[in-house]
């Protein structure tokens, strides 16, 4: 089974920074991780792409986060980093780390196949 642990998460005031983390587990072989995602949702809202990165390289970013977020990857130890800077009220929301064995950068959930649980970031203003 994989398994990603998402943790780093809690409460910062706006112009804060956070940086989330994500551990991946339990792959093998047959399920190769070539990217990873952030993404985020908040209470009655749809969950949203935040940022992803391919293995080894490649980033992208949703345009609301982009000069603030920084995604990062520690390839050897199967983590991915979310830096969070210049952190806004409406940034709050539970974000969650997603991994694929596809390549290619995708801003789409369906293209992601395992997620973890979540990590919750609260912005006060």
């Amino acid at each position: 089974q994989v398994q990603l642990v998402e943790s780093g998460g809690g409460l910062v005031q706006a112009g804060g920074s956070l940086k989330l983390s994500c551990a991946a587990s339990g792959h093998t072989f047959s399920f190769v991780i070539l990217k990873m995602g952030w993404f985020r949702q908040a209470p009655g809202k749809e969950r949203e792409f935040v940022a992803a990165i391919t293995w080894p390289h490649h980033t992208y970013y949703a345009e609301s986060v982009k000069g603030r977020f920084t995604i990062s990857a520690d390839h050897a130890n199967d983590t991915v980093y979310l830096e969070m800077n210049s952190l806004k009220p409406e940034d709050t929301a539970i974000y969650y780390c997603a991994t694929s064995a596809r390549g290619g950068i995708s801003a789409r959930g369906g293209e992601y196949d395992y997620w973890g649980q979540g990590t919750q970031v609260t912005v006060s203003s």
